[in-house]
């Protein structure tokens, strides 16, 4: 049991630093919701762009396999590279996401309203738009995945998915709300801007530790 509670705690950590931009951009997406972009495509764009990002960092999962869990622990220095560089990064990431999803949407009234299936939603181009706008913002999702992946074992890795797919969908309907009450995403930006990083070095951290990579800095 105290796998479980240790793995969740992981995986939480790892979901909300790895997932929090999305609503930024989700948000704008749902703003730009007519009678041809639907909620739907942008619900099923974004699961579609993270299952990519997760079939990506796949290979350190296999890789943590059959490579000395000390030597693949050492992985875990890219989240605390990432988390030091977001901290002294001046970009104004919320700026530059929402500049990634000024895309061109057709904005015109469809002559008859025909209510698409999963299948047909799942197809349409305007799906991989987003999944395209989330695949483009998790770059550094790998770099985070690949050492976590790497460091677990099947049912960890299982555990840490299911709580990052369901923060994907916990930020969906988040940013859809959001759209209606727009004074909550700058605050959320703000606060979450600040802790995320920190999340990341924590993370980092506890891989090295649970895979004890600092015995490779320990003479023997």
């Amino acid at each position: 049991m105290n796998w479980l509670i240790s793995t969740l705690v992981i995986g939480i950590s790892a979901a909300f630093a790895t997932t929090f931009d999305d609503n930024l951009y989700l948000t704008a997406f749902f703003g730009k919701v007519n009678r041809t972009f639907r909620p739907k495509h942008i619900i099923l764009g974004e699961f579609v762009g993270f299952t990519a990002l997760v079939f990506a960092s796949l290979p350190g999962f296999f890789g943590g396999l059959v490579i000395p869990e000390a030597w693949i622990g050492l992985l875990g220095l890219l989240p605390i590279a990432i988390g030091i560089n977001n901290l002294m990064s001046r970009e104004d990431q919320q700026e530059l996401a929402l500049q990634t999803v000024s895309v061109d949407l057709p904005s015109g009234v469809q002559s008859k309203h025909h209510k698409k299936s999963l299948l047909e939603t799942l197809r349409d181009p305007q799906t991989y738009r987003v999944s395209a706008v989330t695949i483009a913002n998790g770059g550094n999702n790998i770099g985070i995945y690949v050492p976590l992946f790497a460091s677990s074992n099947l049912p960890s890795l299982g555990v840490i998915l299911c709580v990052c797919y369901m923060t994907v969908g916990v930020w969906c309907c988040l940013s859809y709300f959001m759209t209606r009450n727009p004074l909550m995403a700058p605050l959320l930006a703000r606060y979450g801007r600040k802790i995320f990083p920190l999340v990341l070095i924590w993370l980092g951290f506890s891989i090295l530790m649970k895979s004890e990579s600092y015995r490779l800095f320990i003479p023997s």
